[in-house]
């Protein structure tokens, strides 16, 4: 029998037919679209979402529109909260409610600030180390390692002590080590992206370092730089609010939230909300980031993608 006398009804279509084919292409997504679909499944990164939005919303305006500024003193003292004065107030009369946000701002700028410096030493550290390799991979490394030799705390608290207590001095001092961790992972990414066959196209075409980091590289390796970005925030938080704590941080009038813990644990035996309302926000925000970065890095898995 010769292929012309093969009857088509004695075959049929394994697998699929043309509809079906176009129903699954209708249905598909784009990569950052099921991010977002996967983010918004995420009930504690939500709540993360919406505890940022209002904190930072508060910092933002209730020191403007409050009758009251943060450094006023009132002249009632250690008074607990009320329908006056919300969260209290401490030893030299002064609005916790209205120094909690001013505090945020505080806080949040710092945080914030060191975590982009990070951000742009890291990736750049990171990016030039793993597209070089060889030489220039092993000598920037090695730097990094040596950097994350000393402990960080110590290095943060000698550059505090050298320099005048502020908020550019405490930046600066977060950011001095604090980027390596970004670094290696930007490195890490870099590596195993580079070698891609869109990668060595715009090598051959004649794309030079620079266009391979910022046109190929970074926005491949932008959901780990987002992640570790986000996870970074509430660290530098934390140290703040620890050196601050201990008395290393932004010096009177102004004052940040550790600032207000380390003056309330001075009266926590008779005025305990002066201790409990900073120590709440803080433990909050960190959270609220880790929620939001655990929310990023889940949605970005691309082993729990269906």
């Amino acid at each position: 029998m010769t292929l012309q006398q093969l009857e088509k009804d004695r075959f049929k279509i394994v697998g699929g037919n043309h509809e079906a084919t176009e129903k699954l292409a209708e249905k598909s997504v784009s990569f950052w679209k099921e991010v977002s679909i996967r983010f918004t499944h995420n009930k504690i990164a939500i709540i993360g979402i919406i505890a940022l939005v209002i904190i930072i919303l508060m910092a933002t305006f209730v020191p403007w529109f409050s009758p009251y500024k943060a450094s006023d003193q009132l002249g009632v003292y250690n008074a607990p909260p009320s329908a006056q004065f919300w969260f209290g107030t401490d030893d030299l009369g002064r609005d916790i409610f209205v120094r909690v946000w001013a505090g945020a701002r505080i806080s949040l700028l710092i945080g914030i600030s060191a975590a982009v410096i990070d951000l742009i030493i890291g990736v750049l550290w990171g990016s030039i180390s793993g597209l070089a390799g060889g030489r220039v991979d092993n000598i920037m490394m090695r730097i990094a390692d040596v950097l994350t030799a000393v402990p960080y705390l110590l290095v943060v608290i000698v550059l505090l002590v050298v320099m005048e207590a502020g908020i550019i001095p405490m930046i600066i001092a977060l950011s001095i080590t604090g980027w390596i961790n970004m670094a290696r992972i930007v490195r890490g990414e870099v590596l195993s992206i580079k070698n891609q066959e869109y990668v060595l196209a715009a090598r051959t075409l004649g794309a030079n370092t620079w266009h391979l980091i910022l046109k190929h590289l970074i926005p491949n390796a932008l959901g780990a730089i987002l992640v570790t970005m986000t996870l970074t925030i509430p660290t530098a938080i934390f140290t703040e609010s620890f050196l601050s704590y201990l008395g290393l941080g932004v010096p009177a009038p102004k004052a940040s939230w550790g600032t207000m813990a380390s003056e309330g644990n001075k009266a926590i035996a008779n005025a305990p909300w002066r201790l409990i309302f900073p120590a709440v926000f803080i433990s909050l925000t960190i959270f609220a980031f880790n929620a939001v970065g655990d929310g990023l890095r889940d949605a970005l898995d691309p082993k729990l993608r269906k």
